[in-house]
């Protein structure tokens, strides 16, 4: 994975397990053997910037006392090979570790840490470190005794009267991630230690629900890892620390179905096992737009799907899925004689709009996923915008139904061209930091 990720400019950051940190944190030579193995060996080509020492080891392993000890072995280790500037050295902890977030200005670490967090925070201070920690608003809604809503976590624009006031400083927080970043910076404050960066290194929306977990369904995750991307991109910091960006990282490329726990907690992927796309994030447009999207999702049809699958699924939605498929008639604004995909788009699309209230999902057989950017041009318009497509003549108001192609309700001819699809699959321009658990062999 390392020599992949070679000569990319992609930053990587690599995680230790917390089943390492008995044999690091009693070893500086176990150290140095992992920094040679892991970080010397791959740099200058692979742009390694940090090492995170376990995960959320305070609060769910019986070997913290060995964490402090463990990041200061790796850290002699990189001084001695003189990468010390390049790699630094930190550890993710669970917002557990702040009992009490909001109001943020009076957040502190559990006082039962408090001895090893200041000698923590002291090392982070003394080595230009990150204090990393792993931020999900989601649960900032559902745990946050009815403080945060469902909008705050999807940050949905808010005039100021309606943003949530901070009774013992003069902040307003429109979002919930903000408040969790501001409740670290004044949890470190607490302890008098200042000036260190904060890093989220988990953050994502769950895409799926279990009983009595609310708002978690694909459409609320699309919006707020979308919202969330443009929120990190766009420089603004937060409310304490307006000059300040934070970084954070999206958690979870792939289902983790075998997890224990909450259903929530197993999907957080934007992928299925087999790589297809559940919906779709683009970075670079993301972090050009100007204002956050306001739950205004589509469903699409994924351009590199087969075309005999593409097909099956627009009939199936001009068909028994009752989809209004009448601007996709010859003649109408949103027939495409020569792009399927933009075609089935529009039928998935007025489907899923119609359905998605009363269980439809935007899947047709893994040829679709969900999007934020409007598909809609000209007089194009897709369902699930303020206006809906307009009426074509009665003499074009047929539909597409299934075994039709070729008949006088098709759509047909339709002749997908080879090239570059329109809609592009996960299309990622901007540069992100990716996280990797490498599991190596001491």
């Amino acid at each position: 994975m390392l020599n992949a990720l070679a000569n990319t400019g992609i930053e990587v950051m690599i995680g230790i397990p917390n089943d390492q940190l008995p044999v690091i944190g009693n070893s500086q030579e176990a150290a140095a053997d992992w920094i040679n193995k892991n970080i010397a060996d791959f740099l200058p080509a692979t742009d390694i910037t940090c090492i995170a020492v376990g995960n959320e080891v305070l609060t769910t392993t019986p070997d913290a006392a060995l964490l402090l000890p463990a990041m200061q072995f790796l850290h002699s280790a990189l001084l001695a090979a003189d990468l010390h500037y390049q790699v630094k050295v930190s550890s993710p902890h669970s917002m557990l570790m702040i009992p009490k977030s909001f109001p943020p200005s009076t957040a502190t670490f559990n006082l039962k840490w408090n001895s090893l967090m200041h000698q923590f925070l002291l090392f982070l201070k003394n080595t230009d470190s990150s204090f990393l920690f792993n931020a999900h608003p989601y649960y900032g809604h559902t745990k946050g005794e009815d403080i945060f809503t469902i909008d705050n976590s999807l940050f949905q624009s808010f005039p100021s009267n309606k943003q949530i006031m901070e009774p013992k400083t003069p902040l307003n927080y429109s979002n919930t991630f903000d408040a969790m970043v501001v409740a670290a910076y004044y949890a470190m404050q607490a302890l008098d230690v200042y000036g260190i960066p904060v890093i989220v290194t988990e953050f994502r929306g769950p895409r799926l629900d279990g009983p009595k977990e609310p708002d978690t369904m694909v459409d609320n995750a699309l919006v707020y890892n979308s919202n969330l991307i443009r929120h990190v991109l766009d420089d603004s910091g937060t409310p304490s620390q307006p000059n300040t960006a934070v970084g954070a990282y999206l958690y979870e490329l792939f289902n983790e179905g075998l997890q224990p726990g909450l259903v929530s907690e197993k999907n957080w992927e934007d992928m299925s096992s087999n790589r297809n796309t559940l919906y779709s994030l683009r970075f670079a447009s993301l972090a050009d737009a100007g204002t956050n999207l306001q739950g205004l999702v589509f469903c699409v049809a994924n351009s590199s799907a087969d075309t005999d699958a593409l097909t099956l699924g627009l009939n199936w939605a001009c068909g028994p899925g009752s989809a209004n498929c009448s601007a996709i008639q010859p003649g109408q604004p949103c027939y495409e004689a020569n792009d399927l995909a933009a075609v089935a788009s529009y039928a998935y699309n007025d489907y899923y709009q119609r359905m998605k209230a009363n269980g439809g999902t935007c899947d047709f057989n893994n040829t679709a996923m969900l999007t934020t950017s409007d598909p809609s041009h000209g007089l194009c318009i897709f369902t699930g915008r303020d206006s809906i497509a307009p009426n074509p003549s009665p003499s074009n108001s047929t539909t597409v139904s299934p075994g039709s192609a070729g008949s006088g309700g098709s759509i047909a001819p339709l002749s997908p061209f080879d090239g570059v699809a329109k809609l592009q699959v996960l299309k990622i321009t901007y540069l992100i930091p990716v996280i990797l658990y490498l599991w190596f062999d001491m």
